[in-house]
């Protein structure tokens, strides 16, 4: 199959699981995700890293619900790999704009957490509803098993992405 591809049937190599067939996958899907990210970012008047942030808060926030330590800005500049200053504008921006709130810890006011607002979420949760619903729409042609195993590539994928940093 490495002739023409139609929009039903993409261009991939010889081998359907094959590392070029992965690759090229996994890359038209990251264009389609950054596109609909830039998408929002302009409809809110916001950067594309802005974008990036509030991914990172609302996974810190997922990841407090399972009892890891909250986002602080020191941790978010790491994630993102950005100056002091280029977080701090970051921040500023997304908490004038209604996205995300600072809560300093109760056990030390020193250190401050980042949170995704509620208002921020349901206006994240309107724009990407489509989003979501496609995805659900892609997941119920899949059984329990085939979605059990496409977890674990991803969840090995991201293991891997994050051992590159």
């Amino acid at each position: 199959m490495s002739g023409t591809g139609t929009p039903s049937q993409p261009l991939l190599a010889d081998d359907p699981t094959g590392l070029q067939t992965f690759a090229t996958l996994l890359r038209r899907m990251n264009s389609e995700f950054n596109r609909i990210a830039q998408e929002f970012a302009q409809a809110q008047g916001l950067h594309l890293t802005d974008v990036q942030a509030l991914i990172a808060i609302l996974d810190a926030d997922s990841d407090e619900d399972a009892g890891n330590e909250p986002l602080t800005p020191s941790r978010l500049r790491q994630k993102l790999n950005l100056t002091s200053g280029a977080v701090t504008a970051c921040i500023d921006r997304l908490e004038r704009a209604g996205h995300i709130r600072r809560v300093r810890a109760a056990d030390d006011r020193r250190v401050v957490h980042l949170h995704y607002a509620a208002a921020g979420r349901k206006v994240a949760r309107d724009y990407f509803r489509p989003l979501a619903q496609c995805t659900e729409t892609a997941r119920s042609r899949f059984s329990q098993d085939e979605l059990l195993v496409v977890v674990r590539f991803l969840s090995e994928m991201n293991r891997e992405l994050a051992l590159l940093r």
